[in-house]
């Protein structure tokens, strides 16, 4: 009920905002042509488009901004990646190093990002960019600036003819392709990596995986510089934490700080002390790779997931220290399991695919209510484990 009523303003809202799209979309033809496109190709692109209002729900519905650190690497750094992770170094070996020598960007980070972006190009996301930016430039309620800037962009892509228009098909945000670049990123570091002349990050991996590599490049990557490592910081500790400020390697010894193992602190450059998780959480030192990392999304979470799945794609080990959790996240294989168990306790949760949408979080909540937790329809460990145990 409560969802119900905070929605009421915006869906009394939507008829007007529906009435004035046709006349914004309108408005952005000559903002258009003033950055080279024709009049032809906005039209052709433009006719039929209507708003889609899912759009401005998911503006605010980022994972990587909302959802637990242990929860988002969970399953975006499991066995599962991991070994498809690999299989892909294996499959793609001549283009990664094509890449590797070309921008100097390692091929453990590079399939990491497309791990981490599209899962290796099985999720490159269901909104069509052009219907997806044109309701963001006209109807989202901030932000509408960027939108239009990369409608823009979206039409010069295909004024170019790089990629087909009905192939733009990507997240909410315009990002779209194998490494999900925004159409603005395209534009500036897409690069041909098969030698056909054109930049296609849809349907031709070479040149998303050169296009990844140029843009970690241009973000300051280091050749051959590590991202980071994990540490363990005295419990005295108090000062500064995060990816800045960043001090001299010395500076963090000088405070009592260890590799995890126990080890003397390495590395050239500055770092910074990540603690994503608070003071009683894994702690790891970070240096200027992973501000490269970082600059791909612009959140902690996702760039610490890069790095970490590209650590355990070179045989290194994860996370070593504990969450401050005592219900720990599920793998996606973790959460196929507890899809089928809840399709045999008769809850219908769809394909049990590891994907968690709202029929499996409502049946997790039911189970939650039922052995006393609060229902949150978070899948985590206690829930499995009830499930397992018989419980119910």
């Amino acid at each position: 009920m409560r969802a119900l009523i905070l929605a009421l303003p915006f869906v009394l809202a939507a008829p007007a905002a529906f009435a004035n799209f046709d006349s914004c979309v309108a408005g952005l033809r000559s903002a258009a042509a003033a950055k080279g496109v024709s009049g032809a190709t906005f039209d052709r692109a433009m006719a039929g488009v209507t708003p889609d209002m899912k759009i401005i729900e998911a503006m605010n519905n980022q994972p990587e901004f909302k959802t637990p650190i242990w929860d988002y690497l969970g399953t975006l750094v499991d066995d599962e990646k991991v070994a498809e992770g690999r299989a892909m170094l294996r499959q793609h070996a001549s283009t990664l190093a094509a890449a590797e020598s070309r921008f100097g960007v390692d091929r453990h980070t590079i399939v990491a990002v497309w791990g981490v972006e599209s899962d290796f190009g099985k999720a490159k996301g269901r909104w069509p960019l052009v219907q997806a930016l044109a309701t963001g430039a006209c109807l989202a309620p901030r932000r509408n600036a960027f939108f239009r800037g990369e409608l823009i962009s979206t039409l010069r892509i295909i004024q170019r003819g790089d990629v087909r228009a009905d192939r733009l098909v990507g997240s909410w945000a315009g990002a779209f392709g194998h490494t999900q670049f925004i159409p603005s990123t395209y534009l500036r570091l897409g690069v041909d990596g098969d030698g056909d002349g054109r930049r296609d990050l849809v349907d031709s991996i070479p040149d998303a995986l050169h296009s990844t590599a140029n843009f970690m490049d241009k973000a300051g990557w280091v050749t051959g510089a590590a991202w980071g490592y994990e540490v363990k910081v005295p419990r005295s500790y108090s000062g500064a934490t995060g990816r800045n400020p960043k001090r001299p390697v010395s500076h963090w010894a000088g405070q009592g700080i260890v590799k995890f193992d126990g080890s003397a602190l390495n590395g050239t450059g500055n770092a910074g002390l990540l603690m994503p998780a608070g003071r009683n959480g894994p702690a790891f030192l970070v240096f200027k790779n992973y501000d490269a990392a970082f600059s791909y999304n612009g959140a902690d979470s996702y760039a610490l997931a890069i790095s970490l799945l590209s650590d355990r794609l070179r045989g290194r080990p994860g996370v070593q220290g504990q969450w401050p959790t005592d219900d720990l996240p599920l793998s996606r294989e973790q959460r196929r399991e507890l899809q089928r168990l809840l399709i045999a306790r008769g809850y219908n949760v769809g394909e049990p695919d590891g994907a968690v949408g709202s029929l499996t979080r409502a049946a997790i909540k039911d189970i939650e209510g039922k052995i006393g937790m609060e229902p949150t329809g978070r899948p985590g460990e206690k829930v499995l484990r009830a499930l397992k145990g018989g419980r119910l």
